[in-house]
């Protein structure tokens, strides 16, 4: 039942307590009980609202960031991945295979605000280095939403006796 919950609220955060124990087949109490669980066990961690900024007068750019590093003595990436993710400007860090180590995805007002944090604070971190920095032209598809201003159906569970 936490994955159909789980699977339930990555498409939709909105959906109420009352949504989630008819598509799951249970009743509320057991999907408050479920949620509380998921939450103090840091499973769900937040619950952020996509948004189509380009369909804004917001101006925004976001940029991915290929970054090099020296792992940390008895910390391998995790100290230097906890001292980027720190930073304002990033919105994710992640771990790679490959020829890097950490893809950082950050969003900034102009390309030169996203220029000034990888040349000013990034790139001057002791561990880090290198960096290539990759901006988004346009946005098609994220968190497995079109962004293309197409129309998507919520898909409902079925709904089992």
């Amino acid at each position: 039942m936490k994955k159909q919950i789980l699977d339930a609220i990555s498409r939709n955060s909105r959906y109420s307590t009352a949504d989630l124990a008819a598509m799951t087949g249970t009743d509320q109490e057991t999907i408050e009980q479920e949620i509380k669980e998921l939450e103090e066990g840091k499973v769900i961690c937040g619950y952020p609202t996509l948004i189509n900024w380009d369909q804004t007068d917001c101006e925004k750019v976001t940029a991915l960031i290929e970054v090099k590093v020296t792992p940390q003595r008895d910390m391998g990436f995790d100290k230097v991945a906890k001292r980027i993710y720190k930073f304002e400007e990033v919105e994710s860090v992640y771990l790679m295979s490959g020829n890097f180590d950490l893809m950082v995805i950050i969003e900034g007002k102009s390309m030169k605000e996203v220029s000034r944090f990888v040349t000013q604070k990034l790139s001057t971190l002791e561990s880090v280095t290198s960096t290539a920095t990759y901006y988004v032209l346009k946005k098609y598809k994220e968190h497995g939403l079109p962004m293309t201003g197409e129309k998507h159906e919520a898909e409902r569970m079925l709904i089992t006796p």
